[in-house]
């Protein structure tokens, strides 16, 4: 393999150059965006050099593929890279050779068929119970129709799990308040209607809103069907309802507060309910997602669950 940087000459070093230069004048890319693509393809070029490969046409789809290994593992003399930046550096490759193929430099896309690196899967972030017990508290804390307001809203995406474009364009008529069997009917992605219970606590802090908040609310407006208002009377937008969040979780004192989004109340809904035993196509169900493999993410458990769950279970872990 290399011993330092190698610095390609000749016809892939005119094909790269092209391809650059095609980037920067008709794709209009960024400095930075063109600098990145320049160093993953200057590394590639390296690499095909050391294969003894000097023009377009002699790369074959094995070199792709042992480029692709030799990023992963640092087997070129160079930083192993992470599987996000290898999935950079791929996209960069495939790029370069369909150009190829366009611009009549070669007759066939050697990268054509190959992918990117899967990238690893990561575990929802959610917040414990008792966070999220204490950020609800936390919203509905002042005097006025506006606690009231951030309170519901807030209960709702817990007790539902909906996404926060659901819940701000929820309408009165999509709430049904029947003691019991209280419900939202959700649209979600596609058009796509889902019913999903309400709990009691959100069903409680919902109908102290709309009988003692919205009707204030929606005096300064021009009357619509929405459920959750601004203070003009207009419906709450989807930044307004992430200040709601971001407010509460930082009067609340949570740790990482900073990085606690609307959705994070949507990963705590679905990591809750399969900590208290939902079956994960019921929690799919609710969530609105399509495939169950989308769910199933939230089925992985941490290092510290799995010593819990060892040992409360195995009869000679304590």
């Amino acid at each position: 393999m290399a011993t330092g940087a190698v610095h390609p000459e000749g016809a892939l070093s005119a094909a790269l150059e092209a391809y650059l230069g095609h980037l920067s004048v008709e794709r209009g890319l960024s400095a930075n965006t063109l600098a990145a693509y320049r160093r993953d393809l200057e590394r590639y070029v390296a690499f095909l050099t050391v294969l003894g490969r000097s023009e377009p046409g002699e790369i074959a789809e094995r070199d792709v593929e042992e480029f692709l290994v030799a990023m992963r593992a640092g087997t070129d003399d160079r930083a192993a890279l992470s599987a996000s930046s290898a999935a950079r550096a791929v996209v960069a490759v495939r790029g370069w050779h369909r150009f190829l193929v366009l611009d009549g430099v070669t007759t066939a896309d050697a990268a054509g068929a190959v992918r990117p690196p899967a990238q690893p899967k990561r575990l929802p972030k959610a917040i414990s119970v008792a966070d999220v017990e204490r950020l609800l508290d936390a919203a509905g804390l002042g005097d006025g129709p506006v606690p009231l307001r951030d309170r519901a809203l807030l209960e709702v995406v817990y007790s539902t799990g909906a996404r926060i474009s659901e819940a701000v364009g929820l309408a009165v008529d999509d709430v049904d308040r029947t003691p019991g069997r209280s419900s939202v009917r959700l649209l979600g992605k596609g058009n796509k209607e889902r019913v999903v219970p309400l709990g009691s606590f959100a069903l409680e802090a919902l109908e102290a809103y709309l009988v003692r908040a919205r009707p204030a609310l929606a005096g300064g407006g021009r009357g619509t069907p929405v459920v959750f208002l601004n203070t003009r009377g207009a419906p709450l937008s989807r930044q307004s309802a992430w200040a709601v969040l971001r407010t509460a979780a930082n009067r609340a004192g949570l740790a990482g507060a900073e990085h606690i989004s609307p959705h994070t109340l949507r990963h705590s809904f679905a990591t809750h309910l399969l900590a208290g035993g939902a079956d994960v196509r019921v929690v799919q169900e609710l969530l609105g997602h399509a495939s169950v493999t989308t769910t199933q993410i939230y089925t992985l458990v941490t290092p510290d669950t799995l010593r819990e769950v060892y040992a409360a279970a195995h009869p000679r872990a304590l």
